[in-house]
């Protein structure tokens, strides 16, 4: 009897084994295939941030010539530093190449994945609803999506499972070691630094801690907060020598003016935290926003299944009398996890709402753990059909979103013709340097320097011109301005035109 329970036992164990390998062979073809070409091109924010590692990889410098910022300048903002420094760290060893860099989103997809799948085991104490939460992690729209481009953003669920990852470890336990307090002050840090949103959601998420010192003690929760305190230090003095820079975007695009009053403000944050809990964007029709280069127009942001697993997870951790820490954490996590996109005047706008997807799926753990009860046929029916009904979803988007890669949004947002036709037209003329003269809204020239550098021709070969000045006489530009007088135009795809100047 004991070899035929220990033959069973070794028996589900290589299952298990089995299942985890095909998984992960399944993920890797999803997340790695096509990505050279889908999305097609590569965006201005891609070529800018790539463009920044490669300078870094090569010289430890930006393209401004500033020698290890703590945050790249571009555009009239600063971008965030982990994803660039990663990048530059690939482009070390890989160089410089469309594939590399996003390669390094869809291992972050990847591994985001994977981590949810290890805390949903660890949560619940089953497999079965660890291989689940991690095959719905890799078929939800939003974080494949999120896997696809070259953004800091991509990293950020990956940042954030890693957070709660050490969090639940750290909340089994009466009292938190400084191997506990370190490693959720260094999440902490890096949701911080990964995404601009960090910069009030961290924040947010180390006030929440306050829920473990009953169990854990005041030491244990001040210690975590004097860590992570000392890793602020940088952003500190960062924002002390250049006043404004970090805030800057923000101004441009909250609802929130000197003149808006308490009630005003009030109001304005209701009405937009609402529209970002808005359940049809969540499952139906997605961001809103044209121009929103990470997402398929009109397509579901979550799984239907995976939305309504996470109700099923929040009702029944409210009907325990004492949910726990650790669930308390979670629906608060949740809660504050809207409130960066809620004071910006962007509707459900997918990246600043980026560590929703993460916590709906943490929250499908509680439900999954009573479908996954094996004394109960009827609850394994039911998972059954949420498996079913997560991967015929999931495979209708995928088909979607291959389908999408030509379309003409997708073409035009990645400025798919640049490679093709735009840089080609500029370079086969018969005069150097090439001359960029861009409109004050649309950077291009970024994209000349990123192109050139895959084809190995230094940024010398273009002049980069100030608004107000003219090229001379026959020479070859590159603009993203409207029109230009007295020239030959050579080559045309919005917004980019290629000429020659006249006399």
């Amino acid at each position: 009897m004991l070899d035929l329970k220990r033959a069973s036992g070794l028996l589900r164990r290589r299952g298990a084994a089995l299942l985890v390998l095909l998984l992960l062979a399944s993920g890797v073809a999803l997340y790695f295939g096509g990505l050279r070409h889908n999305p097609p091109g590569f965006h201005l924010d891609e070529s800018s941030i790539a463009y920044n590692a490669h300078t870094i990889s090569q010289t430890g410098r930006d393209e401004h010539g500033e020698a290890w910022p703590l945050y790249f300048r571009a555009f009239g903002e600063f971008k965030n530093p982990v994803y660039v420094y990663l990048l530059a760290a690939v482009f070390r060893l890989t160089g410089p190449g469309i594939l590399a860099a996003r390669s390094l989103s869809a291992t972050a997809g990847l591994a985001t994945a994977a981590l949810l799948g290890l805390l949903a085991a660890r949560s619940t104490r089953s497999r079965a609803a660890g291989l689940f939460v991690a095959a719905s992690a890799l078929l939800t729209p939003w974080l494949f999506e999120l896997s696809r481009v070259v953004l800091e953003v991509s990293l950020y669920p990956l940042a954030l499972a890693l957070f709660l990852l050490c969090l639940h470890a750290a909340a089994q336990k009466e009292k938190w070691s400084w191997r506990d307090a370190v490693c959720i002050a260094a999440t902490l840090a890096l949701l911080t630094y990964t995404y601009s949103i960090g910069r009030l959601l961290a924040p947010l998420l180390a006030f929440g801690l306050l829920m473990f010192v009953r169990r854990a003690g005041w030491r244990s929760v001040l210690s975590a907060w004097a860590l992570y305190a000392l890793a602020l230090a940088p952003l500190a003095v960062f924002g002390l020598r250049h006043p404004g820079a970090l805030t800057a975007r923000f101004s441009l695009i909250t609802y929130l003016t000197p003149q808006s009053t308490a009630g005003d403000a009030a109001l304005g944050f209701l009405r937009h935290y609402a529209a970002n809990v808005n359940p049809w964007r969540l499952v139906v029709a997605g961001d809103p926003n044209y121009d929103q280069m990470a997402h398929l127009l009109g397509a579901e942001l979550m799984l239907a299944a995976t939305a309504l697993l996470s109700a099923v997870g929040v009702w029944l951790v409210l009907r325990r009398r004492r949910p726990g820490a650790w669930w308390g954490f979670v629906l608060y996590g949740l809660a504050v996890s809207i409130i960066p996109a809620s004071l910006t005047d962007e509707p459900f706008h997918m990246l600043h709402l980026a560590p929703v997807p993460v916590f709906l799926l943490v929250l499908t753990m509680p439900a999954l753990a009573w479908l996954c009860d094996s004394t109960t046929r009827r609850r394994r029916a039911l998972l059954i059909v949420f498996a079913a009904a997560t991967l015929l979803q999931g495979a209708s988007f995928q088909w979607r979103y291959a389908a999408g890669a030509t379309s003409p949004r997708r073409l035009h947002l990645f400025d798919a013709a640049y490679a093709r036709d735009i840089l080609p037209a500029a370079l086969n003329a018969d005069s150097r340097p090439v001359y960029i003269s861009d409109a004050p809204a649309i950077p291009g020239y970024i994209q000349a320097y990123w192109h050139a550098t895959l084809q190995g021709l230094p940024v010398s070969t273009f002049v980069r011109m100030r608004v107000e000045d003219e090229p001379p006489p026959g020479a070859p530009v590159i603009t993203t301005k409207d029109a230009c007088a007295h020239c030959r135009v050579v080559a045309q795809n919005p917004p980019y035109t290629v000429y020659t100047a006249g006399p």
